[in-house]
This record gives C-alpha cells, structure tokens and sequence, in this order.
C-alpha cells in the first residue's frame, strides 16, 4: 500500500481580523453623560441661590449697672436660665437709702413752703379787698370831717362878728354910764351893770375868737387826715399787685416742691439701680462679676442670650442676591444637627458687611483690589423642631428664588 502523502502546512500566522474602533464611541458616551451631569446641575441649581457663609444669631443683651457701686452678691452662675426683671446683681445700696431719706426730707419741706404760700395767697386777697373798702371809708369820713370844720370855722367867725358888735355897744353903753355917772344923773350900780355887760362882751368876743382858733387847728388836722386817707386808699388800691405777688409766691413754692419731688424719685430709681435685672429672658454667658468688686455703667457684667428666639443670618455674595426677596422660602442645615430646618427671608442687610466693620473700606485710598463683597441675608425659621440653635452655630442656607 502506498503511504499517504502528506501535505504541506503553511506554517505562516493567520492575520486577526481588524478590530472595531470604539474610542470614538467611549468619548461620545462620555460627553453625553457629562452634558446630562451638567444639565441636572443647572436644573437643580436654577432658581436657587447656596451659601456656607452662614451661622445662627440671636437676641444678645449685654448687663452694666446704671449706676458705680460695689457689688454685695451675685445672684446667677454661667449658662443659668434667667426671666426678664429677674434681679442679677445685687450692688451695697447704703448711699441710695440716705438719698432717698434726704429727699424725703427736702419734700416735705417744700411742701409746708407751698401750704405757706397757699394760705398766704387767701389771707391776700381778703385783707388786701378789706383794707381798700376801710380807706374808701376813710376817704369819706375825711371829707365828712373836712367839711365839718369848715363850718365851725365859719360859725367862729359869725361869732366874732357878734362878739365885736356886742363889744362896741357894750363899750358905748359903759362910757355913756360912767359920763352920766360922774354928773350924778345915774347910781353906782347901773355903771356896775355897764361895766360887767362890757366885760361879759369881751369876754365873749376872746372866746369866739378862741373856737375860730381851735377850728383853724382842726381844718389842719382834718386836712392830714385826709392827705393820710388818701395815702391809705393808695396803699389799699395795690390790692391786684398784692395778690399776683402772692401768686407768684406759690408758683414759686410749688416749683420748689416739684423740683424736691423730682429729686426724690432720682433717688428713688438710684435705689432700684442698686438691682441689675435682666431685661430679656434667656441664658446667662460671659458672666465677669464677684462679690465685692467695683462696677460702673461703662464696664459690662455678663450678657443674656435669648435662645427662645433665633435666626439665621446667611452671606450672599453681591451677585447671588438679585433675585432674593423678603418671603422666599429657605432650606437650613445647621452643622449640629442632622435634617433639614425651614424657614423664609426676612430681610436683606442695607449694606455689605465690610461696609459695616470697624474699619471700612476706602476704595479712594489708591489702593483698590476688587473684592466680591458679601451681603447679610436674615432668615426667619418656620420650626425649630425642638433644637436649641445657639449663636455662632455654622450653616449651609438655600434660598429658593423662584
């Protein structure tokens, strides 16, 4: 039998057949996933503006006393609870009380001043109104007198006139007597009776010569009757100046009086003041008082934070805030805490913080780099959910613009 024949193996390696070319597949896949990337970020960032630069605030009021003293005792430890008017400090109030004391006692003087000046005022205007109607009496009984005194002045005179006619008859009718005596033609006792009648006239006439004297002197007295009834009536017709005088007294003790009692009630809250008393309720912190120190109203003891009412204060940038408005809603994460709080924009800060910080910017210095500036946004929170946020704490705020 013939051997088989064997043929010949080529021996050469077959060629693989060409692969495909998926680069250009891979990077397409690629670009759509990062377009989709890009376009879930945009979607989910549109109408949404994020801040870390955020942190909690609250309601801080700093303790000082009104008033320098030294401090009796302290009545709060660090991070106590406190409520609004609760006495925190209590200050050695022995000065205030001699104060008080002693503006009681200037009251009550001013007050006797002022019941003084009241009844002086009444007793005014009724002897002042009585002593006007009694120099008007005077007045009158001056003129009564005057005119009286006038006619006793005359009627001395009419007597005169009498007394001198009488005289000059009586003269005669002696001297014809003693004549007709010295011839016999008449006794002794007719020229007595002549000489005595002569006599009587003279006598007469000397006395109503005297009543017109006496009369004369008491038209001079009535005349500085009147002149002093006059006065008087003047002195009297003052009565309205009297009382506005009197008036003006009493204003002046009831001034006096306000004024003391002015000065009682300062001395009346200096002694209050001896009480520092929180005026809001909440936590104690940085307390920084001891027994025995002295404390003034410039040199804080400790401050109170109300816990009961906090907020969020979020920092936009100035290009994050265009679209923000007061009522957007707002999504807060708190460091602290884990979940979600809610809340809405309450308001946006009239300035940029550095605006506001100690020292601000002076963009007209010369030396100008331009900063993206940041603007406070405050955020009122809806719930709480039972957190206690305390100031300070940091935040992630996104506010819902649209």
């Amino acid at each position: 039998m013939a051997a088989p024949s064997i043929k010949a193996v080529d021996t050469q390696p077959v060629a693989a057949p060409p692969r495909r070319k998926r680069a250009p597949f891979v990077l397409g896949g690629l670009l759509v996933v990062a377009a989709a990337v890009a376009i879930y970020l945009y979607v989910s960032r549109l109408g949404k503006e994020k801040t870390d630069d955020a942190q909690v605030e609250a309601h801080v009021a700093s303790i000082s006393a009104r008033i320098p003293g030294q401090v009796k005792r302290v009545l709060v430890q660090d991070n106590q609870d406190v409520k609004a008017g609760e006495v925190l400090v209590e200050l050695d109030d022995r000065d205030q009380q001699a104060k008080v004391a002693a503006a009681h006692a200037d009251l009550a003087a001013a007050q006797a001043q002022q019941r003084a000046a009241q009844t002086q005022l009444s007793l005014t205007e009724k002897t002042a109104a009585a002593n006007l109607a009694v120099a008007k009496g005077g007045i009158e009984q001056a003129a009564a007198m005057t005119g009286s005194t006038q006619a006793l002045i005359d009627q001395a005179r009419a007597d005169i006139a009498v007394s001198e006619s009488r005289k000059a008859l009586t003269k005669l009718e002696r001297e014809r007597s003693e004549k007709l005596a010295a011839e016999g033609a008449v006794t002794k006792a007719e020229v007595d009776a002549k000489r005595a009648a002569d006599e009587q006239a003279e006598a007469q006439l000397a006395q109503a010569k005297a009543r017109l004297v006496t009369a004369m002197a008491n038209r001079s007295n009535s005349s500085g009757t009147a002149e002093s009834a006059r006065g008087k009536l003047l002195a009297a017709s003052t009565v309205d100046e009297q009382v506005e005088s009197a008036k003006a007294q009493l204003a002046l003790a009831e001034a006096r009086a306000a004024q003391a009692q002015a000065a009682l009630d300062r001395a009346m809250l200096e002694l209050d003041y001896t009480k520092v008393r929180a005026e809001i309720g909440g936590a104690i912190a940085r307390r920084s008082v001891e027994p025995g120190q002295m404390v003034s109203p410039d040199r804080p003891l400790m401050a109170v934070v109300d816990l009961a009412d906090t907020w969020v204060v979020a920092n936009l940038k100035e290009t994050q805030i265009k679209d923000v408005r007061p009522g957007q809603e707002a999504e807060i994460e708190i460091d602290t805490f884990d979940g979600t709080l809610h809340g809405r924009v309450d308001s946006i800060a009239a300035g940029t913080g550095s605006r506001f910080s100690l020292l601000p910017p002076d963009n007209a210095s010369g030396n100008f780099i331009k900063v993206t500036q940041r603007v406070p946004v405050k955020i009122k929170l809806d719930d709480r959910g039972g957190r206690v946020l305390r100031p300070g704490m940091s935040a992630d705020v996104t506010i819902h613009t649209r």
